[in-house]
């Protein structure tokens, strides 16, 4: 395979039957690679626990093979302009239409949105920014009501933080097709 820089593709299907583990090597060299082209997954099977997997190791998109073309067409493009798009039906949902951002995410929004993405429960997070678990509560409700997603979730497969620039102020910055997963 030639070096990342060898060539400028915005945007690369990989194909599951690749084997998992080479896939999710695959999107490791990508996500550690500056300018690499963004990752749509184009599976013929796919459990909800598989995409969340590809998600967080930096697919930008799940799609099944059995997709009608349109559907495929729609992926490309939402992940070509830089949105996340989840095939309907993949993680459990039936409804998916592009949620865009509503409104900037305050700093300590944006903290539980990354301790969130780690996986640890509302207590925890309470504990590591020195709040209470209601003032958790709270923060989870404002970021659901800015992005229009609803659930912890979501909110961990959104990539809400990663699409900030590095350095950069908190801003509307995504669009993305992730459904009300909770």
């Amino acid at each position: 395979m030639p070096a990342i820089d060898e060539w400028s593709p915005h945007l690369a299907v990989i194909d599951k039957s690749l084997g998992l583990e080479d896939v999710m090597e695959c999107l490791r060299t990508l996500r550690d690679s500056p300018g690499a082209p963004r990752a749509v997954i184009w599976a013929t099977s796919i459990s909800g626990a598989e995409a969340v997997r590809l998600l967080r190791a930096g697919a930008a998109g799940v799609i099944r093979k059995t997709a009608p073309l349109n559907v495929l067409m729609q992926c490309i493009e939402s992940v070509a302009k830089g949105a996340s798009w989840i095939e309907d039906g993949v993680i459990g949902s039936t409804d998916a239409k592009p949620i865009p951002a509503r409104r900037t995410l305050t700093r300590r929004e944006l903290e539980i949105v990354e301790l969130v993405e780690r996986g640890m429960s509302n207590k925890a997070i309470a504990a590591e920014l020195g709040i209470r678990v209601g003032t958790v509560k709270i923060h989870l409700r404002h970021i659901f009501e800015k992005t229009g997603i609803h659930g912890r979730y979501g909110v961990a497969l959104s990539g809400l933080r990663s699409k900030l620039p590095p350095g950069a102020a908190p801003s509307p910055v995504f669009e993305s097709t992730v459904r009300n997963l909770a």
